[in-house]
């Protein structure tokens, strides 16, 4: 089984050597080796078979057809000592307090341009940034991020770094609890000899954290009425909003389902109008209110905006969060670290180039072929370009658009994302993941334990989002048990 098992020269988060687990994966590893090629390849199927039963999906779109399908699952799972999930922690929470601040400034007073830090342009011409519907808002905490899902790799030395920032709408939280509960279903063996972070209480956190967002003028703070509201059951997250609005016990509403009156947002039941305090919304800004963003939006609720502006509901997460989770703003995070918190960043970035610097710009168009460039508007693993697996022809495309927009466009060192074995068709072979983190804020901030781990499973690809291949895998992160790991 494992003997075949490729290593190279990336970081493995399960093995030391060819031969040798690392200390944490002792205990799995010794269990994986007692069970027989046919007994995985069987267990295998049925976690397959579970995803499908519990209808656990997402949309892929292709040329304007959606084709729903289910998430792959790989059970070798990720486990993270209890010492390297402190160090996350503690970077998740500073970099989202960072980023919070970030977004209270630019909507305010700009202090952060004003000194010199991020240049005023980054912002003014971001389309994510909507100054005149978002500034000067009195939101509930200053709290503009109720959930941010934060992007980490690790590079050839095992060091963790940030990838990407997902602060408008993150999706993938539903996939975690249910990689858990598939786990502990088909693998339960697997738990026996493992003390693991609990999930047990995650959802009750999230709960907790969005009624915390009570707005100013509620008339039952203490008894707020929350729903999530969604694009639809064409959205591409969709079963995750569904299970999120269930988990948590709120409405699963669409905008059609919703109207203002008198700056007061109601929802239509059989019973009349109910009145709306908190909307956890998964529709993008320009979709939600079609008299302050896109006037041929049929998905929002018209007058939103309006009630939200004085204070009788609350949104999250936060109108405009877009200009800080943009690409390019990506490379002043740990500026906005230093500039705010006067400390340094615990995770750092990934080395990033800026192609509206000439300097950088003319540097990366020679170096295409070994580069990572990324559209600084795109998520998904789209309008992408990843150097060393790119023929020429792509190449010069990707050449052309910069040229042309240059703006449009960052670039990063080709790092050598950190793999994992992966079990698939019969065999384990190394797959390279990352690992999106969760970090809920309320009156506190919280971070899950573990997050979703999402592996490439295409052999050989860099890309680990789901539309484009990829699968996930459960995250166990140890609790620390004496001297060693239970």
């Amino acid at each position: 089984m494992l003997d075949q098992y490729e290593m190279e020269s990336f970081f493995d988060e399960m093995m030391e050597d060819k031969e040798q687990p690392k200390p944490h994966y002792e205990h799995f590893y010794q269990m994986l080796r007692r069970f027989s090629i046919d007994n995985l390849h069987e267990k295998n199927e049925t976690a397959q078979l579970s995803f499908l039963r519990k209808g656990i999906t997402f949309t892929v779109y292709n040329d304007t057809v959606g084709t729903e399908r289910t998430m792959p699952f790989d059970f070798v799972p990720i486990i993270i000592p209890s010492e390297n999930w402190q160090r996350i922690e503690k970077g998740m929470k500073q970099r989202v307090k960072a980023l919070n601040l970030f977004l209270e400034d630019i909507y305010r007073n700009q202090e952060i341009i004003k000194d010199g830090i991020i240049p005023g342009e980054l912002v003014e011409q971001n389309p994510y940034y909507y100054r005149q519907q978002a500034s000067g808002l009195d939101i509930p905490y200053q709290n503009h991020i109720f959930l941010a899902g934060i992007d980490l790799i690790r590079d050839e030395h095992g060091e963790y770094r940030v990838l990407e920032d997902n602060l408008r709408n993150p999706s993938g939280l539903s996939y975690v609890f249910q990689n858990r509960y598939v786990m502990r279903q088909v693998y339960p063996e697997l738990f026996f000899e493992h003390a693991i972070e609990t999930l047990e209480h995650q959802l009750s956190e999230l709960h907790q954290a969005l009624m915390a967002h009570v707005p100013a003028n509620s008339t039952s703070p203490d008894n707020p009425c929350a729903v999530l509201l969604t694009p639809g059951s064409y959205n591409s997250a969709y079963y995750d909003h569904v299970f999120l609005a269930q988990q948590m016990g709120i409405e699963l509403v669409e905008g059609r389902d919703l109207l203002v009156r008198d700056d007061v947002v109601y929802m239509k039941t059989i019973r009349g109008l109910k009145r709306v305090d908190i909307i956890y919304r998964r529709i993008d800004d320009d979709f939600l209110d079609p008299d302050a963003f896109d006037p041929k939006s049929v998905l929002g609720v018209r007058g939103l905006l309006n009630a939200y502006r004085k204070g009788n509901v609350a949104i999250v997460n936060g109108i405009g969060n877009g200009v800080a989770d943009d690409k390019a703003m990506y490379a002043y995070v740990p500026d906005m670290i230093r500039y705010y918190l006067d400390e340094e960043p615990i995770i750092p970035n990934v080395e990033t180039y800026f192609l509206r610097n000439e300097e950088q710009r003319t540097y990366v168009l020679d170096h295409l072929d070994e580069l990572v460039v990324k559209n600084v508007g795109a998520s998904g693993g789209y309008d992408m370009l990843i150097g060393p697996h790119a023929g020429k022809e792509e190449i010069a495309v990707f050449r052309e658009k910069i040229l042309e927009k240059p703006n449009q466009y960052i670039a990063q060192p080709t790092i050598k994302l950190s793999r994992a074995p992966a079990f698939q068709k019969g065999r384990f072979y190394p797959c390279h993941v990352d690992l999106r983190v969760f970090v809920m804020s309320g009156q506190e901030s919280h971070v899950l334990p573990g997050g979703l781990s999402r592996v490439a499973l295409k052999e050989g690809s860099l890309v680990v989002n789901s539309s484009q291949g990829g699968g996930g895998k459960d995250t166990w992160v140890l609790q620390k048990r004496g001297n060693g790991y239970a």
